[in-house]
Order: structure tokens, then C-alpha cells, then sequence
């Protein structure tokens, strides 16, 4: 349907069209093949510039043609000034002229009008996500509304679940990763407290998961230096354990199973037992340079069991932690 309406065009219009159209998706389509390394789009993107390219070949043909008449139509012209010159018709000269400024009048238009429909298609793109199916990044859920414990009420107030996972959750952490094709999937913070402290020791958490990488971070803002978290650690099942200095600060990779969980919902069952996950790699900092008490955990795991480089984890506390503020003297 489209071919026979455009056929139906007047030569002067139909021809500046097809050229316009052609030479936007032309240039559209190989710009885009060769950004994506797409050679199958690229191979299209030549058909439409040879299609343009042969519709200005009969353009320009349709020009000289009309500029250097053949010796056939000089002769039909020549009869007409004769004739005219009789007095037995009128002269076709400005009939003809007209003629020429109405054909050139509708080429420009079409050139024009079809010129600024190719530019909103060339510009659209740059402003407009060019996949609606896109997953975009998460953004940080939960704790935004709900009233902070007792804990977080005291002098100065510890940071917040929400404040911790919009820390976390920068364009740049995928990057960081060494994932930086992968977007978050999910994001949250939760305002929780320490175990077995009666509510009295706020213990804020945030966590980014990526298809490959999740990442969590902590504060617990007890009175526990780094020194004696060390010492505990030898009692637990940490493995790795590297003392260090990050961002100012005592810190200490280590490294420890995480937990697996099964539930089973089909047959209404409680599922398997708890056992051992993939390995998740630990750094913990401490929440001031003078290590008074309290520490950060920056925690890196993957279900695949991989993990990241140690430099990762310090590159995520130097973006992190300044962002905590210290424990005052």
C-alpha cells in the first residue's frame, strides 16, 4: 500500500523523498552496526545508501535532461515559436518556466519536511531510552518511613539503613566490580541492632545485589576495637585474616562461608537444613583513625563462589566510608 501511494507521488517529489528517508536510515543504521559491531545491520545500512545513492543518480540524470533538451524537443520547440509567431498559439515559454519553479518549489518542500522528520529520528535516541525493556538500576527500599530504634537516637546520631544503601548504591559500583555492564537488581536498607544487645547498639546494613556480585555493607557502632575483633576471629570460622590500614584506619580482610538456605513451598514443607553457601570475602574497618570502638563490614559474595580482587573492597571502602561519619572522641 505504502509503494503504490508513493508511486502516485509526482516524479519532483517522490524522488527528493526516497532520497531523504534513504540517506537517514542510511546513516542511522550504519552508525549504529558499527557502535554495536552489528556487520549483519551494517550490510543493511549499505543497501539503504546504495538505494539513495542510485535515486540521485536518476535525479541528476532528470537535471541535465531538462537543462540540455534533446535536438527532438528543440525541434517541437522550435515548431512552437513558429506557430506562435503566426498568431496561432500562445508562446509556451512561461508556461514552461512555471512549470520548472512549481517542480523545484515541491522538491525543496519535500526535502525539507522529510530532512526535519530524518533529524527528530536521528535526535530521538540521544533523549529518549532507546528500549523501553531496559531493566534500570534498582533504588534503594525499606527503612525510609519506618521510626528508627532507640539506638540511633543517641549523640551523634549513627548513620541509617537508607543513608548506607544510597551510599552504596553509586553508578559507578557495577564498575567497581569489574561487572560494569550489569545494573543492580535490587537495593536495601535496614535499620537493625546488634545481637544480644537488648536494642542498645544500632547496627545499620545495606546491600546491592548484581547478577554477579552482591555486595552488603555494615556499621555496628559498639565499643569493640579492631585489635580484639581480630582476636575473636581466630575463634571463629574466618580464614585469611590479614591485618591492614584502609582509608586511615585499622582494618582486616578475612573470609568466611556464607549460609544456604532451601525452602520448599511445593509440598508445603519446611525445606533442607541449613548449610554452608559460597565463600564471601570481609573487610572491616574501623569506625574511627584512633580505633575507639565500633567497626564497618564490607562484605563481597557471588552464588557462584567467585570473588573479587581485595583491591575491589578497598575501592568500594574509599567511596564508602567517608561517608560515615567518624565516632567522636
Amino acid at each position: 500500500m505504502l509503494g503504490f501511494l508513493i508511486r502516485l507521488l509526482p516524479f519532483w517529489v517522490r524522488e527528493p523523498l526516497l532520497i531523504a528517508v534513504g540517506s537517514v536510515l542510511g546513516v542511522r543504521i550504519m552508525y549504529l552496526a558499527v557502535h554495536d559491531h552489528e556487520w549483519v545491520a551494517a550490510g543493511l545500512g549499505m543497501v539503504f545508501l546504495v538505494f539513495t545513492a542510485i535515486r540521485i543518480h536518476v535525479v541528476v540524470r532528470a537535471l541535465r535532461a531538462r537543462r540540455n533538451p534533446s535536438p527532438a524537443a528543440s525541434a517541437d520547440g522550435a515548431a512552437a515559436d513558429a506557430v506562435a509567431q503566426a498568431g496561432t498559439g500562445p508562446r509556451p515559454g512561461p508556461a514552461t518556466a512555471e512549470k520548472d519553479h512549481n517542480a523545484w518549489g515541491q522538491a525543496v518542500a519535500a526535502v525539507a519536511v522529510f530532512g526535519a522528520l530524518g533529524a527528530v529520528l536521528w535526535v530521538a535516541p540521544r533523549v529518549m531510552p532507546s528500549d523501553v525493556s531496559t531493566p534500570q538500576p534498582a533504588s534503594c527500599s525499606g527503612g525510609a518511613h519506618e521510626e528508627l530504634p532507640k539506638a540511633y537516637k543517641q549523640t551523634p546520631r549513627p548513620v541509617t539503613g537508607e543513608e548506607l544503601c544510597k551510599t552504596l548504591n553509586r553508578p559507578d559500583l557495577a564498575k567497581l566490580l569489574g561487572t560494569p555492564e550489569e545494573t543492580a537488581t535490587t537495593a536495601s536498607g535496614t535499620n537493625n541492632t546488634a545481637p544480644l544487645t537488648d536494642g542498645r547498639v544500632a547496627n545499620p546494613e545495606a546491600e546491592v545485589a548484581f547478577d554477579t556480585y552482591t555486595v552488603n555493607v555494615s556499621a555496628t557502632y559498639n565499643k569493640l576495637t579492631t585489635d580484639q575483633y581480630v582476636k575473636l576471629m581466630k575463634f571463629g570460622d574466618e580464614t585469611d585474616i590479614k591485618t591492614l590500614t584502609a582509608v586511615g584506619r585499622p582494618a582486616v580482610f578475612s573470609s568466611a562461608p556464607t549460609m544456604k538456605i532451601e525452602i520448599d513451598l511445593g509440598s508445603g514443607g519446611s525445606g533442607g537444613p541449613v548449610e554452608q553457601g559460597p565463600l564471601a570475602r570481609t573487610l572491616t574497618v574501623a569506625l574511627d583513625r584512633n580505633d575507639r570502638g565500633g567497626y564497618c563490614d564490607i562484605v563481597v559474595w557471588s552464588k557462584s563462589g567467585a570473588l573479587p580482587d581485595d583491591s575491589v573492597l578497598l575501592d568500594i571502602a574509599e567511596r564508602v566510608l567517608p561517608r560515615i561519619p567518624e565516632r567522636p572522641a
